[in-house]
């Protein structure tokens, strides 16, 4: 039996628009009632349980008369927008039968890394879970442009699991395991467990997959076990029929033990949910000053700027070569930082006024890479 498993008190659990789906993109009740009961029974048992979910794009896809997922973002927009309130509604009655109320949290990047929606996501999940409800959360579809959407809800539910300071994240598939190939090989061998990096050494788990009504593939979720233990959380990948002995602690599937070290929530937020809208090149000085001595950036050490952004969104810093060095929210618009560059803070508030007087990049909002 696995201890981590079984002293868990708040746990999250992602499934797969493949776990949920028929074939042709309808949602299946029955095992949709099949992972409702597994998750109320743990709520019943006073465990905190947080659902992330896939499925919108795939439940929205029949009812929109759409053979197959789309290609484009509008129409992949449009059967979210479809097929998320089917979603919902398939999980409130689901849950309902066993008496447990559900909450929709729909999110993207923007909501994880920015500082005030980052605190507001963590308050709605943690006010619905005080109220006994079970959060579930999904990638906001109709929205998000390619700028700012997580790109697959096996990485989401990493970043949400180091949201909520969850106690194991639980990631739900069509496959049993991590194996080392293709698993309808006779040559490819299961994995039961990884500790570190050299635990995957020569595991082949392809690329990110688009076939069918899914996003994901083997090589996210393990992505997403990298997330979550490099934040102090141990994984269980493993099938989504199995979801009842794998939450029971059975050693079933794959467990990813967790690094023992965690870091500070915000900025791993900052170095893994975010994609930067433009670069800060750095002098020798500046790199030294933010790598080794955990500076913040100050416009006397920038010598240019690539990019479109806004105060506020994430940028890299790189050094002469380019290679970036850390990932940090600036404090001034891209059009502004140009007639900043190589001048002290105190030039500029003698000659622009006490607001420029600031950092680019302040060290609590830096993180290195």
């Amino acid at each position: 039996m696995r201890e981590a498993v079984l002293s868990a008190r708040r746990i999250v659990v992602k499934v797969g628009s493949s776990s949920l789906t028929t074939a042709v993109g309808g949602l299946d009740t029955n095992r949709v009632d099949a992972l409702t009961d597994v998750l109320a029974g743990l709520a019943e048992g006073g465990r905190e349980v947080v659902l992330v979910s896939s499925g919108a794009i795939a439940a929205g896809l029949a009812p929109l008369g759409l053979p197959r997922r789309p290609r484009d973002l509008a129409t992949q927009q449009a059967a979210a927008s479809v097929g998320q309130g089917l979603l919902i509604g398939h999980y409130t009655a689901s849950f309902g039968r066993r008496g447990r109320t559900v909450g929709q949290v729909l999110l993207t990047v923007d909501d994880v890394t920015r500082r005030a929606h980052y605190r507001n996501a963590y308050r709605t999940l943690r006010k619905l879970l005080d109220l006994r409800a079970i959060p579930i959360v999904n990638e906001n579809d109709t929205v998000a442009t390619d700028e700012i959407r997580f790109g697959d809800n096996d990485r989401l539910a990493a970043l949400v699991a180091a949201l909520v300071d969850a106690d194991l994240l639980v990631l739900l598939s069509d496959v049993d395991a991590l194996y080392t190939g293709d698993p309808t090989r006779p040559e490819s061998r299961r994995i039961d467990e990884v500790r570190t990096d050299a635990d995957l050494a020569g595991v082949a788990v392809g690329r990110a997959g688009r076939a069918g009504v899914g996003t994901g593939g083997m090589v996210t979720k393990v992505e997403a076990a990298k997330i979550a233990t490099g934040f102090g959380i141990p994984v269980v990948l493993t099938a989504a029929p199995l979801a009842a002995p794998a939450l029971a602690g059975e050693a079933v599937g794959t467990f990813f033990h967790r690094m023992p070290k965690r870091p500070a929530a915000r900025l791993f937020w900052l170095a893994h949910a975010t994609s930067p809208r433009g670069r800060l090149h750095l002098d020798p000085g500046a790199v030294q000053a933010v790598v080794n001595r955990r500076k913040s950036l100050l416009p006397a050490g920038i010598t240019s700027v690539d990019g479109t952004f806004t105060a506020g969104d994430p940028v890299d810093l790189v050094d002469a070569a380019g290679a970036p060095v850390a990932r940090g929210l600036v404090n001034y618009d891209a059009v502004e930082l140009p007639g900043l560059l190589g001048r002290s803070t105190v030039e500029l508030a003698a000659t622009l006024g006490p607001g420029y007087e600031r950092e680019v990049v302040h060290r609590d909002d830096l993180v290195l890479l």
